[in-house]
């Protein structure tokens, strides 16, 4: 069965991506991971002192998947511990994952300053859609939330086909630039009204293709600048 994967770190920043993960299993009915990584940063080291490290990993692993499960309404949450790089442990968790989650900042100093390298590293190189949640703290409960925008001017078909899903899952609107390009996805999901594109700050997710994941295209600047989740499909 395929998962909901999520890159937890116990910061601000994914706690809210706890929450969107959570929704996204329970609308698809989907069990949930929650993947934590650590490295010793030190060079060599006792084994004692990897020790320690690794039970303050344990904890935080714990306490996400705690809150995963006091919070949802009987999604299965499983965990995953992994030593050594947290990007490249998603990328191989999103092989056999419906979609990961992550939240668009880690723990380190530099990373508050931009879009964390593990959620750039993975929204680029996962196997499935990756959904990068702006933003620390719980989701705000939107008493009107905005429609699913597809942003770019020429989406492929699993960038659509994946914004019509969510747009199905979360009884959204969506909102294309070219209402016709996407007749066929949207009849595949008759509950779902297109919109023209209106106010991007009011969207409730963006999505994009991966193919434009580069540090030059949409996504890159969406990771930076979205006032929302961003969806890279592809």
């Amino acid at each position: 069965m395929k998962q909901i994967v999520l890159g937890y770190d116990g910061s601000d920043f994914s706690v809210q991506a706890l929450d969107w993960a959570l929704d996204e299993a329970e609308l698809r009915k989907l069990p949930l991971t929650v993947a934590h990584a650590w490295q010793w940063p030190y060079g060599q080291a006792e084994e004692e002192a990897k020790a320690h490290l690794r039970k303050a990993a344990e904890h935080v692993l714990w306490h996400g998947a705690d809150c995963a499960r006091r919070t949802s309404s009987g999604v299965p949450v499983e965990t995953d511990l992994h030593e050594g790089p947290a990007a490249e442990r998603l990328v191989e968790l999103s092989q056999d994952a419906a979609l990961v989650v992550v939240g668009s900042r880690g723990l380190s100093a530099l990373s508050r300053a931009v879009v964390g390298s593990v959620a750039e590293y993975v929204a680029v190189h996962a196997g499935c859609p990756v959904i990068v949640v702006r933003g620390p703290g719980p989701l705000p409960a939107a008493s009107r939330p905005g429609p699913v925008v597809v942003a770019e001017p020429a989406p492929d078909a699993a960038v659509l086909e994946f914004a019509s899903e969510e747009a199905a899952l979360r009884r959204l609107p969506l909102s294309v630039s070219a209402a016709s390009a996407s007749s066929g996805w949207a009849a595949r999901h008759p509950g779902v009204r297109l919109q023209p594109v209106a106010d991007h700050g009011a969207a409730s997710l963006m999505v994009v293709g991966r193919r434009r994941a580069t540090r030059a295209g949409i996504a890159a600047f969406l990771l930076q600048h979205a006032p929302c989740p961003v969806a890279v499909v592809g």
